[in-house]
């Protein structure tokens, strides 16, 4: 069942399995914002860190650039969607505790933050919703957060370390519906390969440290089939494109980029995949 809520404060409820991992990457997000080098400023990040008492290292380790990384390249692709419609419709599926909107927006712009209830009440603990942000607690499987998203305004869904966690076949019936029913829309989602799909698979899991295991993330994918599934999940797309992750330093920031230029190599890396529907809701 989706719940719509405007406001209030909430206390603060048990998380685990994959409401647990939005901890996770406000961990990595947050780290890498209080670097003096640091590629993201995210004041509101920094805040929510902070507030939470929660002991990240023990459960996640040190922190590494990655998340850091996506939101970047992620901020940077929805300024440009901004650039050109001021007033368009940013739906962020799985957002836990993301805080895109405080370094991307416009004052103009509609934001739909779709998440299950229990990350939905954790974040409305320090992100109220208002007229122009609103919160939708459903799983992003549930199809009715559409009926959220106003007719007539262009539209940019992303769903930022979340497809993973789902079935492919899921994974396929989620994109060809937003496909349907929104014409124009522009899609982002990051993908994980196969091998690091199975090693969540595993008996033993993918273990950050000995106090936390990663959830089971059961759609892992190869870079050459990706726009090939979508696709096929979905024949109005009629764009597609992806892009590594980029370190912002060490030897992973020339590393990435170079590994990703091999054919056969860079089906074992991540990727941030961009799409876009044909046609236009204007």
């Amino acid at each position: 069942m989706c719940t719509h809520s405007e406001g209030g404060r909430v206390v603060k409820p048990e998380l685990t399995e994959v409401p647990e991992t939005m901890l996770w990457t406000l961990h990595n997000r947050a780290s890498e914002a209080m670097r003096a080098d640091g590629m993201l400023r995210d004041d509101e990040a920094l805040r929510i860190y902070r507030a939470l008492e929660y002991d990240y290292a023990r459960s996640f380790g040190q922190p590494n650039a990655s998340h850091a990384v996506r939101s970047f390249t992620v901020d940077q692709e929805l300024r440009r969607f901004l650039a050109e419609q001021p007033a368009g419709v940013i739906v962020n599926l799985g957002e836990g505790l993301e805080t895109q909107r405080f370094r991307v927006d416009n004052d103009r712009a509609l934001w739909i933050s779709v998440d299950v209830p229990d990350a939905i009440a954790i974040r409305e603990r320090f992100i109220s919703p208002d007229e122009r942000h609103l919160h939708v607690g459903c799983s992003a499987l549930d199809h009715r957060w559409m009926d959220a998203v106003p007719a007539g305004r262009e539209l940019f869904v992303t769903a930022q370390g979340l497809l993973m966690y789902f079935e492919e076949d899921d994974v396929g019936r989620l994109i060809g519906a937003i496909a349907r029913r929104f014409p124009g829309a522009r899609l982002m989602f990051d993908s994980i390969p196969i091998w690091f799909s199975n090693k969540t698979l595993a008996p033993a899991g993918l273990r950050l440290t000995p106090h936390y295991t990663a959830p089971r993330m059961p759609w892992g994918v190869r870079e050459r089939d990706i726009e090939p599934a979508l696709r096929r999940w979905a024949p109005e797309i009629v764009e597609v494109w992806s892009v590594p992750y980029r370190m912002p330093r060490g030897l992973g920031r020339w590393l990435y980029p170079a590994l990703g230029s091999v054919p056969l190599v860079r089906d074992l890396l991540p990727r941030i995949t961009f799409a876009r529907v044909g046609g236009s809701r204007s």
